[in-house]
């Protein structure tokens, strides 16, 4: 072991007088020395041979690279700047052997890899033995057809509910992908559900004769959700006095003088009550439905509301900034919701909604509208 160390030094020392055919020879003969004793190195003896490789393996040709990323890329304890250096190649034929098999490759260097390099880089990085969902969030999203591919059929792969929510929404018209996504078990069934709904027929048929458990898991979901929008959407008496509010704003609505400058008008004003009747005015939904709305933890109800009757995102804004007490969101939630707002579809936030109302009016014996929202004359 000392005899080794005594060499790289010796290296080490001779580098800088040394002309680029040697240091070419220098860098095999280290590299050879560290692949063959690897094992019995501690960190310091590694660190000592990460700092020489690093020197030598400067300005070298690509090939010269690309040996040195096979030869290190299996080996547990490989020197971390060289890893990293070799991971962060643009000649993929460096780079992929340390992204695909390097454990010396942490999360927060995946993901940053994955941020910035090639559709190529990506594709190594989706091909490892196991990917964090922090990983396959940025691969979902960034990542081309064959990326998506190969990282679904990645069995190693753990994906977040929002890395799912992507790969749904990037797999419609793409029937191969449709039956990659579907068959991961963990799929959430809200999304398998909407995968279901935006497959081919063929696409479909298939999936619903390889998984009927999974079906009928997602039918119960289904059927749990409709249940608590049904409990939900019972008439129930508003926890707040709606009367004076009503005096003010159903004249405007009558005048045609309810629109979205003038929701956005009573939100930044923090004129509650006017609001709330404003928004249930506008989405023919009861006042005590809307309330809910703007009482429940998470936005996606008002997000769906004001989608459907077309409030632009800075009124959507204010409206959640008032729900969300005098502190308002903080910049993650601002950029959540407004993600959220902007994926979300008309046609999509229109159909639940029209549930929504539907129920409303057939708890409290009234006959149900047709189409959208009233507006009033």
């Amino acid at each position: 072991m000392n005899a080794d160390m005594s060499f790289l030094n010796e290296i080490a020392s001779a580098i800088d007088s040394s002309t680029p055919a040697r240091r070419q020879e220098m860098l095999r003969r280290v590299t050879d020395l560290f692949v063959v004793s690897a094992s019995r190195y501690g960190e310091e003896e590694v660190a000592l041979f990460d700092d020489v490789i690093c020197r030598l393996s400067e300005e070298i040709e690509a090939s010269a690279r690309a040996l040195l990323a096979v030869q290190l890329a299996p080996i547990p304890n490989a020197p971390r700047r060289v890893v990293r250096q070799l991971a962060f190649d643009d000649e993929i034929d460096v780079a992929a052997p340390i992204l695909t098999r390097s454990e010396r490759l942490d999360e927060p260097t995946l993901v940053e890899n994955a941020r910035i390099k090639s559709q190529e880089h990506l594709l190594a990085i989706s091909r490892r033995r196991t990917l964090s969902e922090a990983v396959t969030d940025v691969l979902v999203e960034r990542g081309d057809r064959q990326v998506l591919l190969s990282t679904v059929e990645n069995h190693g792969a753990r994906f977040s509910e929002s890395g799912f929510s992507v790969l749904v929404r990037r797999a419609e018209g793409h029937e191969g992908l449709t039956w990659c996504i579907g068959s991961r078990a963990e799929i959430p069934p809200t999304l398998f559900l909407k995968l279901l709904q935006q497959a081919s027929g063929a696409a479909r048929t298939r999936l619903e004769a390889a998984y009927p458990d999974r079906i009928r898991e997602v039918r119960d979901a289904v059927a749990a959700a409709t249940d608590r929008v049904r409990e939900r959407t019972q008439p129930q008496k508003p926890s707040r006095d709606y009367s004076a509010a009503r005096v003010a704003v159903e004249p405007l609505a009558h005048a045609g003088q309810l629109d979205d400058a003038k929701v956005g008008e009573f939100a930044k004003a923090r004129k509650y009550e006017e609001t709330v009747v404003a928004l249930a005015l506008m989405s023919d939904l009861p006042v005590s439905f809307v309330e809910q709305a703007m009482l429940e933890k998470k936005s996606e109800t008002v997000l769906i509301v004001s989608k459907v009757i077309g409030l632009s995102w800075g009124t959507v804004r204010a409206v959640l900034n008032l729900r969300n007490g005098p502190q308002g969101m903080t910049p993650d939630e601002v950029s959540h919701n407004l993600a959220h707002f902007g994926r979300l579809k008309s046609a999509t936030a229109n159909e639940i909604v029209g549930f929504y109302r539907k129920r409303a009016q057939a708890a409290a014996g009234k006959p149900q509208s047709q189409g959208g929202p009233k507006r009033p004359n």
